[in-house]
């Protein structure tokens, strides 16, 4: 949900002249659903059109695992070899017409700046820190926050030394605030578990005048289109508006609480077209007398759910680590497995973090699952398993 923004010099009216130092400027509109949505207005040094060659397209297909059987799946996303950039270091794990989840454990810098065409992105930051550097300015992450990157935005992933785990949600369409958080004014109102003051905008950074190639790696469809820019594409002088990068911690989630167990709703954090965005963060318990607080059985006959583990105690589940990921499809319930219903009564709060995604289409499961994949998992809700 972003707010209205404004960095460096913009003129007082939009689409006039606009001079810095004597120097007219070139002004961009970026803006969603052609010109009936949220937009900024960029102000450049020069041409944002201005391209010097195109190079090479190479494919990045998504490939789906062969012949496999419907059912509940436990992915050790730990045990995949880590490797690439934030790019092209992406494993998808899941994904349908509407999203694309992988995890990233990326060793290299990213060759170039990078425009995903197609999708929106939402960037889960497990582990590492750096800074996403964008034409808006520049926006620092560390160990939970969510980076949301509208489609079409040039940017580049820059990691600080150590290691770099990336939770990594692409989407077809915007990553929203839920609507009922919002008021008819797009103020965020008492009830959210979150406000503005929570979400960060870019650092003006001010421009970076410098002609020469820049390449810029564009995603679309199933390949990536490298495009030779002849300047810097960070040459702003100023922008104002809506449409930008932003983030939000996971850890200024503000859980609510009831009498007895509140289902996964309640942990709404964003909206995509096709989906919804679920954060499990450390909470009181129910303090009905006799409240089961570990949840009851579910048959999630309309969404396929993924949930991937921060860190904490995963009350429902055995032989869960940090960094799983678990898919449980519609189809099949799935709940507390033996013996967890009778430990967790009495329990006061749990401690556990947890990123949920659930689709409203069914999932294909990615090849690169297959690796780490747990193939007992099925069958853990038997007693004694």
């Amino acid at each position: 949900m972003p707010y209205y923004v404004e960095r460096g010099e913009i003129p007082g009216k939009r689409h006039v002249q606009h001079r810095v130092g004597g120097r007219l400027t070139y002004e961009e509109l970026v803006s969603r659903e052609g010109f009936s949505d949220v937009a900024s207005n960029a102000y450049h040094l020069r041409p944002p059109t201005a391209v010097r060659g195109v190079g090479a397209s190479r494919p990045l297909p998504l490939t789906a695992a062969a012949d496999e059987p419907h059912r509940h799946r436990h992915v050790f996303t730990s045990r995949l070899p880590a490797g690439g950039c934030p790019v092209f270091g992406r494993r998808a794990l899941a994904f349908n017409d509407d999203l694309v989840v992988s995890t990233c454990e990326p060793v290299q810098d990213q060759p170039a700046f990078y425009r995903n065409a197609l999708a929106d992105e939402l960037v889960f930051v497990h582990h590492g820190a750096g800074t996403l550097e964008s034409m808006y300015g520049d926006l620092d992450f560390g160990p939970g926050d969510y980076l949301v990157v509208p489609r079409g935005t040039t940017h580049r992933l820059r990691c600080r030394p150590g290691r770099v785990k990336l939770f990594v949600v692409e989407t077809r369409g915007p990553v929203q605030v839920p609507r009922h958080f919002r008021s008819d004014h797009g103020q965020l109102m008492e009830h959210a578990p979150y406000c503005e003051r929570d979400l960060r905008a870019p650092r003006w950074r001010g421009p970076v005048d410098e002609p020469g190639d820049y390449p810029v790696l564009v995603k679309l469809r199933d390949r990536v289109q490298e495009t030779v820019l002849a300047h810097h594409p960070f040459d702003l002088v100023g922008w104002d508006g809506f449409c930008y990068p932003w983030a939000f911690s996971i850890h200024d989630f503000m859980p609510v609480v009831g009498k007895v167990h509140l289902p996964p709703p309640v942990h709404v954090t964003f909206t995509a077209p096709g989906l919804v965005v679920c954060s499990f963060v450390p909470r009181l318990f129910d303090f009905h007398p006799e409240a089961v607080p570990i949840p009851y059985a579910h048959s999630n006959v309309d969404s396929d759910e993924i949930l991937y583990y921060v860190e904490g105690n995963f009350m429902s589940r055995r032989g869960i680590e940090t960094e799983s990921l678990t898919l449980h499809p519609m189809g099949y319930p799935h709940g507390p497995q033996p013996g967890l219903i009778e430990k967790s009564l009495g329990a006061k709060e749990t401690g556990e973090l947890a990123v949920m995604v659930d689709t409203f289409a069914p999932l294909r499961v990615g090849r690169d699952a297959l690796a780490a994949d747990d193939p007992a998992y099925p069958l853990s809700w038997l007693e004694g398993a």
